[in-house]
């Protein structure tokens, strides 16, 4: 598997991506969620003709499915390093709390008598989530034995993440691991394997979502949860309205400004406006083969994010 270096994207990489997006920001912004669906489902080959070929949205863009993967890790490779910075400017730092919030839902650790747990962190190269959940079952669990698994595509972000963990208690590896795999085939995962699945602000990026939610649902075991923060719609308009020009006009600036970066986070915003609503993912989720309870989710701020969970039954 080829991987690019890290570096910041140029316009010729995007030129072909963005040169219509740029006319057609406000009507594309509203896409509906069915639409959005229904973009992974044409038919046809991967490498077959255009009027043929599967096609998928890379942002505002409909590009082939078969190219999505490179040019998802392209924009990770590039803001692998100021990952963080990246997420503060998107939420105003508030993601750390809703990092916080979800791990103390889940409320991973083993309980007295019982066994360690197997957790698989997905799309979660630089660790965030896997430092977080590590701390709070040894920390409110007196547990020290449950361990992750951190697997991403992109190998830069990975490496980010080894490289953090040497400042944890938990860099000589002996509770967590990094493997590069791909969240729609998770090969290296056997079935059946783990307690908990999670996915924090990644699964917007997948080529195939509904393959993914497979994939998870087959590595999890009987009774294991899968979780899944992401970026949502939010529920009040005026709000919504405010977080939509906040969005399009100051975070790729921001990107600019603060990582020489326009390119990444522009899509990155456009990913976040083309993710489906909650209502429809956590759809998708029961079509995986979830058992979901009430709605399925819970919304942060104002919808701004919100966390989907299921079990497998």
């Amino acid at each position: 598997m080829a991987f690019f270096p890290r570096r910041p994207l140029g316009p010729s990489h995007f030129l072909r991506l963005h040169r219509a997006a740029q006319g057609q920001v406000s009507n594309l912004r509203y896409l509906s969620a069915s639409a959005i669906i229904g973009n992974e489902n044409k038919s046809g080959t991967e490498h077959g003709s255009p009027a043929t070929r599967k096609t998928t949205h890379f942002g505002f863009q409909e590009v082939p499915e078969h190219e999505k993967e490179d040019l998802v890790r392209e924009v990770f490779s590039s803001v692998a390093k100021s990952y963080d910075v990246m997420n503060d400017v998107m939420s105003f730092g508030i993601h750390r709390l809703w990092k916080d919030q979800f791990v103390s839902r889940l409320d991973p650790g083993r309980r007295p008598g019982g066994r360690p747990l197997s957790i698989l962190d997905v799309a979660g190269g630089t660790g965030d989530i896997a430092f977080r959940m590590l701390d709070w079952a040894s920390e409110i669990h007196n547990d020290h034995q449950s361990k992750v698994l951190v697997v991403d595509i992109n190998e830069n972000m990975l490496k980010e993440g080894q490289k953090r963990s040497l400042a944890t208690s938990y860099g000589d590896g002996s509770r967590i691991d990094f493997k590069v795999q791909n969240a729609e085939v998770l090969d290296a995962v056997p079935d059946n394997s783990q307690d908990l699945y999670t996915v924090a602000f990644g699964i917007r990026n997948f080529t195939n979502i509904p393959a993914a939610l497979r994939a998870a649902h087959r590595v999890l075991k009987p009774g294991g949860v899968f979780a899944c923060l992401e970026f949502s719609k939010v529920n009040t308009a005026i709000l919504d309205m405010i977080y939509r020009q906040y969005s399009f006009s100051i975070i790729p600036l921001m990107g600019q400004l603060v990582a020489a970066d326009r390119d990444s986070y522009q899509y990155l915003v456009e990913s976040i406006a083309r993710f489906p609503s909650q209502k429809d993912f956590a759809g998708m989720i029961k079509d995986a083969g979830f058992e979901i309870s009430g709605d399925g989710y819970e919304d942060l701020t104002f919808g701004i994010a919100a966390i989907h969970t299921g079990v497998k039954v």
